[in-house]
């Protein structure tokens, strides 16, 4: 077209080369321009690509599940009975009956204490005790041919008496020298030797029945709503974590703790199999209310904050419908109403369908609509009944 134009005739011909070398310079300056003004676009486009890249993100899936309102404490079992055996009296150890840990019956003899002594001063006394009683009867024969008074006769009984509590005193003194079970059950370690002198107090060896223990716990005063004797109870155990132990209430404190606001429990437990000890921790639980069918997700997928609490959908994104590498998903928010907890579920109550797909970890760098990539990483179990490991 420019040719067009400098070749009519209206243009000087002196002009011509001027406005071919014009024309020539406009071209490549456009060409420049064009150029830029490309590469800046592209990359507008790329930094805006790099600004909302895809976020990898863990996924779950909301599942309805049987949920039964639960109380949880922590007690400490004790055996029905129990106690640390001791003797009254001091004195050195001169035999011991028993072996560590052995079960025994009720009035066996454990230990005693050296009692040369005290059986040799019953001997002597005794002898008192005969000699007064002789005399009895012989003032009492005389009194009956007027030969004594009265009196004489009613001293020598006095006297007899007190022989006779004497002997029944000493004979007090040796028995508290032996050592016997007060009641049937398992001997702990023993704590003395043969020869060693023990002052009074002092502890022998521990003794606990088996049978049946005692699970003592507290609970807020609000829970006593839901709470009656009779009631069933579960615990465990870090030494047998699988396995539940049932128990039942026996009896509920009749006063509520003023200082705390908490009220004090004891459930009993069968223990035929002497796995529970007494001192053990326990982790106990009190089902209440009725169960309910709820939705739930792991506690990681909550995102809590001040004006409630969040989880954030992994969903189609509707407007674009694109398969990128995110397979189409974006990041949705949702204000959810919480429930109850149990292990590393949690409830919801509402805000939240069953089968929908949650962000479980990674969604604390989320915004709504952001585009989503899937991890395929292995993701921790979640456990509705987690526990510790003690390394």
């Amino acid at each position: 077209m420019l040719n067009r134009i400098i070749s009519k005739d209206r243009i000087e011909p002196s002009l011509k080369p001027l406005l071919i070398m014009l024309a020539s310079v406009g071209v490549v300056f456009g060409g420049l321009y064009g150029f830029t003004v490309f590469r800046s676009m592209m990359i507008a486009r790329f930094l805006a690509s790099m600004a909302n890249p895809p976020q990898t993100v863990a996924v779950t899936t909301a599942k309805l599940e049987e949920w039964r309102p639960t109380l949880s404490a922590i007690g400490t079992l004790r055996a029905v009975s129990g106690a640390d055996l001791a003797l009254e009296v001091p004195g050195v150890v001169e035999k011991i009956l028993f072996r560590s840990g052995e079960d025994v019956a009720a009035g066996q003899t454990l230990l005693e204490l050296r009692k040369d002594t005290d059986i040799s001063r019953l001997e002597s006394l005794k002898a008192t005790a005969e000699l007064n009683d002789i005399n009895l009867r012989r003032d009492q024969a005389q009194l009956k041919l007027k030969a004594v008074s009265q009196a004489t006769v009613d001293s020598d009984l006095a006297n007899l008496k007190s022989a006779k509590a004497d002997v029944a005193q000493q004979e007090a003194v040796i028995a508290q020298k032996t050592l016997r079970a007060p009641f049937a059950g398992r001997l702990g370690i023993r704590s003395v030797d043969i020869g060693q002198y023990l002052s009074a107090g002092t502890v022998v060896v521990t003794l606990q029945a088996l049978d049946e223990l005692f699970l003592d716990f507290v609970l807020p005063q609000q829970n006593l709503n839901g709470l009656d004797v009779g009631q069933s109870v579960s615990a465990t155990v870090d030494a047998y974590p699988a396995q539940r132990f049932v128990g039942r209430i026996t009896a509920i404190n009749a006063k509520v703790d003023q200082a705390s606001r908490n009220v004090q429990l004891r459930a009993s437990f069968a223990n035929a199999d002497r796995k529970l000890r007494p001192g053990m921790f326990a982790s106990v639980e009190i089902a209440v209310g009725k169960a309910e069918r709820l939705v739930t997700v792991p506690q990681t997928a909550i995102v809590h904050a001040p004006y409630g609490a969040s989880v954030f959908l992994a969903q189609k994104d509707p407007p674009t419908g694109k398969d990128d590498a995110s397979g189409g998903l974006v990041a949705r928010q949702t204000f959810v109403r919480l429930g109850a907890t149990r292990g590393d579920e949690i409830a919801v109550v509402d805000g939240l369908k069953a089968g929908a797909l949650v962000v479980a970890a990674g969604q604390m760098k989320l915004r709504n609509g952001a585009p989503l990539k899937i991890s395929d990483a292995p993701q921790p179990p979640v456990d509705p009944n987690p526990k510790p490991v003690d390394r």
